[in-house]
């Protein structure tokens, strides 16, 4: 094409006008590079170099149909991530669902993870699980046992009539307090009721965090408040348990006796899930 073009400039059977915009084609031809490299450095080409903007048009329009590739790769891979609770979690840091496959470990939080707040249908749906998990059957059964030997109700009799009654009280105590603990007064508060694990620094300091949950929970925007949905569920609990055990052992000492002792088994149960990553990982050499 430059050929055929050069021969009809050196033949003349152009016009003049002609012949100065084929010169000029030529020199936008010849001048294309240093336009590009100059529009990087400054993002004013046109002006610079003497082109016209209809011109230049013209080149930022071929461009704009020849695009560059995207850059992949390193770059790509610098990006943190948009979500941190989406992060990887060490392995070694994992809270299971369940421990030894008994125990239910529903409400833990890995060390590191930050889910978004629990749903009202989340927080039931959890509650559910440790109210009718098959351990929480187990796990009534023997309070039950443990309570029917040592005859903490004596009227509630012997045997396994008398089992059965334990367990039935035992039973609703367990599921009544779960759901007014983990799901309504957590909805209604807006109390994130998980236990999330520290999973660093030394044994007595995860100690105190991990018992001192009972007192201290995050509320939904993350900030730490005073775990009114433990402290309250647990004696409303008890205040409804004054229905169904037997009007001698209805005692001030006795409803605080058992009030106190929900407290320290949930604060007995925090500890036991923050610890045991590292009991799993490190004394049964397994994941946790």
């Amino acid at each position: 094409m430059f050929s055929g073009m050069k021969k009809m400039l050196l033949t003349g059977k152009v016009s003049m006008a002609y012949k100065g915009q084929l010169l000029r084609a030529f020199g936008l031809a010849l001048a294309l590079p240093a336009v590009c490299a100059h529009a990087q450095q400054n993002g004013s080409p046109a002006a610079s170099v003497g082109l016209e903007s209809s011109e230049f048009a013209c080149l930022e329009e071929q461009s704009q149909q020849n695009p560059q590739p995207a850059q992949t790769g390193a770059e790509d891979q610098s990006k943190p991530d948009a979500n941190p609770a989406e992060q990887a979690v060490d392995p070694s840091k994992e809270q299971p669902k369940r421990i030894l496959g008994v125990m239910p470990n529903f409400r833990a939080v890995s060390a590191g993870a930050i889910p978004p707040p629990p749903t009202p249908k989340e927080a039931f749906v959890i509650a559910t699980k440790n109210s009718f998990d098959y351990s929480s059957f187990i796990f009534v059964g023997l309070t039950s046992m443990i309570a029917e030997g040592s005859d903490a109700h004596p009227q509630l009799g012997k045997g396994v009539a008398g089992f059965g009654r334990y367990y039935w009280r035992g039973f609703v105590d367990k599921t009544d307090g779960n759901y007014l603990v983990i799901f309504a007064l957590p909805t209604v508060l807006h109390e994130d009721e998980r236990y999330y694990a520290k999973g660093k620094g030394g044994f007595v300091k995860r100690f105190v965090y991990a018992t001192t949950r009972i007192f201290i929970t995050p509320n939904y925007d993350g900030n730490n408040t005073i775990n009114a949905s433990e402290l309250l569920g647990r004696g409303m609990a008890q205040g409804i348990s004054l229905a169904y055990y037997p009007s001698k052992t209805r005692t001030l000492g006795a409803i605080s006796a058992k009030y106190g002792y929900a407290l320290l088994r949930d604060a007995a149960t925090n500890a036991f899930r923050e610890f045991w990553p590292d009991i799993a990982t490190h004394v049964l050499h397994r994941h946790p």
